[in-house]
């Protein structure tokens, strides 16, 4: 069940058949080190979402392994919440439990799942809205924020548990165009603090300032796993040259 390994997560032979049919990934395998910032980027269906959602086993893989700090968290003897608890998860909606406020939302899960006291996970909840800079609504409610608000707000939640590396499914494309970039801002701040982040998203101006590796998926396979100046500036990949050229 366990294995010795300096990577923080590695996925070997990774396979997702869904009901239909689809091979959504196709024995794709990868190493994440700690402090690494790796971006996912390829067409729609390509299977970046589902490996994303994999590494916390929010998709349970077919066959294959995922082991997160030396334990294969694939295999069904293992306890998964106690290691999602140090895997933080930002979706492309928000989540936020719209009847408690911006507070509660974010002391909720240290309080409960950790035991932490109420005083210490506030404190550490406003140290968090005021890196996102949503210091003054943490009496707010979810309906009185804007959609980048809450999706910054989500990140502070995430970051509430203290997690080892934090997981961010396309973040950014439920919002408005002017609400993009406030929310980059943190994930690069975030990068800049060390934190491991594994990112899909379209936002190739982002993936190109802050990855620090570069992957690109298509019909469930890795095609491209290499560093950010190659990715982009020499592509020898033809289906990535094809994608590029319509991305950027």
């Amino acid at each position: 069940m366990a294995t010795t390994s300096n990577a923080l997560i590695r996925v070997e032979n990774l396979v997702k058949t869904f009901p239909n049919g689809v091979h959504a990934l196709d024995d794709c395998s990868l190493e994440i080190q700690k402090g690494e910032v790796v971006v996912i980027v390829g067409p729609s269906g390509s299977g970046k979402s589902t490996m994303l959602r994999s590494l916390n086993l929010l998709e349970e893989p077919t066959s294959g392994a995922i082991y997160f700090e030396n334990v294969n968290i694939a295999d069904k003897k293992v306890n998964i919440n106690l290691h999602r608890q140090r895997m933080g998860m930002v979706f492309q909606h928000f989540n936020l439990f719209p009847n408690m406020t911006v507070l509660k939302n974010l002391t909720l899960a240290p309080m409960n799942t950790k035991g932490i006291k109420q005083a210490e996970a506030e404190a550490t909840a406003r140290r968090l809205l005021d890196m996102v800079g949503l210091a003054d609504r943490a009496d707010a409610y979810p309906q009185q924020l804007s959609g980048g608000q809450k999706q910054r707000i989500a990140i502070a939640r995430a970051l509430c548990m203290a997690p080892d590396v934090m997981l961010f499914d396309e973040p950014t494309s439920a919002l408005d165009p002017e609400m993009v970039g406030e929310v980059l801002h943190v994930m690069k701040q975030l990068a800049e603090n060390g934190m491991t982040m594994v990112v899909v998203t379209h936002e190739m101006g982002f993936a190109r300032e802050v990855a620090s590796r570069m992957i690109f998926m298509e019909a469930g396979k890795i095609l491209v796993d290499t560093d950010p100046k190659t990715f982009f500036g020499n592509p020898e990949n033809p289906r990535l040259q094809d994608f590029l050229s319509k991305v950027l």
